[in-house]
């Protein structure tokens, strides 16, 4: 007679994408699983659903839609028909008008007008003539590929009110990433030449037309996964804020320590933990305390936050995109989300709309530490200042504040994260990294998703199957059959330029 494997247990940090995908695939397994999450009432993680006197809104605006077939249908097992189909439209707005995004250069041309066009083209010429031979930053690959004048409109307020950093601070290979085969001269061709005449598969693959959305929020795919994962015998357990992991080295146990609301401590035994908490918060609870210069590593990865003020307007000649750009260094706001566009169900009152306009910004500065109502206000006057409400429409608002939204791909970034990873798996085996604050990668929901997938299925088998840090492990797509590590890999962040010695 054999006898049956010993199921794991398994503590899972964080209630976002990560951890509840690790804990339903853990769960449907019979696993004994218990989900440990901070906040006291909401599920998520940044993936998470806000709500304000009946309206809902995201918190960055998050579109289902995987390049995985199997975590597409893992969205459907988990919501079915609660899930939309919506059709995407985003859009960059400059100078009070609006232009198609990702860029069309004859559309962007066409809005700008003939003096400003010619400029551009004028620009453009001179960047063919006199190119930078060897770019090695941001700006000197876009301005390559379209000209130092487009690049300056559409390109370099933006991308440094996301990241904090200088165009010129920004290594070009995340401009040749995502921006990749696409230039002026090679598209002006795709759209004017003789059909007989394009380079075939000549013109950049454009963005995907259509998403899939929750109709009450991404929240709700995650508060219906939590559930399900109690269904199975599972455990999520909010207001839980971990502060220790200790493990025995003669039996393997882990032990998470953790604090509710009211101050009382709660420990949980486990065999495996699953961890999604930003890795810098992570190093300050293991004991004993790792090495110094492992603490370091951990402290020093920075995050780039953000501040999304949901602002509640009448719906009047309101934008119809899900999103538009804004490329106006004039205001500080960088993205506005309309939330009707992202689905009805999210506004309550069919005469108003939501607006969330997202601010980034790092912790502890100007923008971050303002008062609520100063932000509220802050955001009416750039509508107003923007031109895309009138005096008065405006009528409430509220302010959340996302720290660690975006991992922060620094000069030394990834000699930290592999200090870490390298000590962790010498040191404390059965801890496991997934999400992108637990891997400090920038991923994608369904990157996410897949991390945690492929790190529930080693805890089951006993053994490494997967390496997960191959998920999202460089630039570009790849279709390379059931490799599941790469089936969609997509997205990175910008590098800084390392500082250069003077001559």
């Amino acid at each position: 007679m054999t006898q049956s494997k010993k199921l794991p247990r398994v503590i899972c940090i964080g209630a976002g994408p990560a951890g509840l995908t690790a804990a339903y695939r853990l769960s449907a397994e019979g696993a004994d699983v218990t989900v440990l999450e901070r906040d006291p009432e909401l599920i998520g993680g940044i993936s998470r659903t806000e709500t304000y006197k009946g309206f809902r809104f995201d918190v960055g605006g998050h579109r289902f839609f995987s390049r995985s077939k199997e975590i597409e249908n893992l969205w459907e097992e988990i919501l079915g028909d609660q899930l939309l189909t919506r059709q995407r439209k985003s859009r960059i707005f400059y100078h009070h008008k609006l232009f198609d995004y990702p860029l069309r250069p004859l559309n962007a041309l066409a809005g700008l007008g003939i003096f400003e066009s010619v400029r551009c083209m004028l620009s453009y010429f001179k960047a063919k003539v006199f190119p930078n031979r060897d770019p090695q930053t941001f700006e000197d690959w876009v301005t390559n590929q379209f000209g130092h004048r487009l690049f300056s409109i559409f390109f370099e307020s933006y991308t440094e009110k996301v990241w904090g950093l200088k165009c010129k601070e920004i290594s070009a290979d995340w401009a040749a990433q995502r921006i990749k085969g696409l230039s002026l001269g090679t598209a002006v061709w795709q759209a004017l030449a003789p059909s007989g005449l394009r380079k075939k598969g000549g013109s950049p693959k454009s963005l995907i037309e259509s998403f899939r959305y929750p109709r009450l929020g991404p929240g709700q795919m995650w508060e219906a996964a939590a559930e399900k994962v109690e269904q199975r015998g599972g455990k999520v357990i909010m207001g839980m804020s971990v502060d220790s992991l200790s493990r025995d080295i003669e039996t393997g146990e882990w032990t998470v320590s953790a604090v509710d609301p009211e101050g009382a401590r709660h420990d949980f035994v486990a065999d495996d933990v699953i961890s999604s908490a930003a890795i810098s918060e992570l190093v300050e609870c293991i004991e004993p305390k790792p090495p110094e210069a492992i603490m370091t590593a951990g402290r020093m990865l920075r995050y780039r936050d953000f501040v999304t003020v949901a602002i509640i307007v009448k719906d009047v000649d309101c934008f119809d995109d899900n999103w538009i750009y804004i490329h106006d260094p004039e205001v500080k706001v960088g993205r506005i989300q309309n939330f009707k566009s992202w689905s009805p169900h999210l506004v309550p009152d069919p005469d108003l709309n939501c607006l969330g306009l997202e601010y980034f910004c790092f912790k502890g500065d100007g923008l971050w530490d303002s008062k609520d109502e100063d932000l509220i206000r802050l955001a009416d006057e750039e509508l107003i200042q923007l031109g895309l409400v009138t005096p008065g429409h405006v009528i409430d608002g509220t302010v959340i504040r996302q720290p660690r939204a975006y991992p922060v791909y620094d000069e030394n970034y990834e000699e930290r994260v592999a200090l870490f990873r390298s000590w962790l798996d010498k040191n404390r085996p059965g801890l496991h990294l997934v999400g992108r604050n637990g891997m400090h990668k920038y991923n994608n929901q369904d990157h996410a998703m897949m991390t945690a997938l492929l790190a529930a299925e080693n805890i089951i088998a006993g053994e490494q199957l997967w390496d997960i840090w191959r998920v999202n492990e460089d630039a570009e797509y790849h279709e390379i059959g059931e490799d599941r590590t790469l089936a969609f890999s997509e997205r990175q962040v910008p590098r800084q330029v390392p500082d250069q010695p003077d001559p």
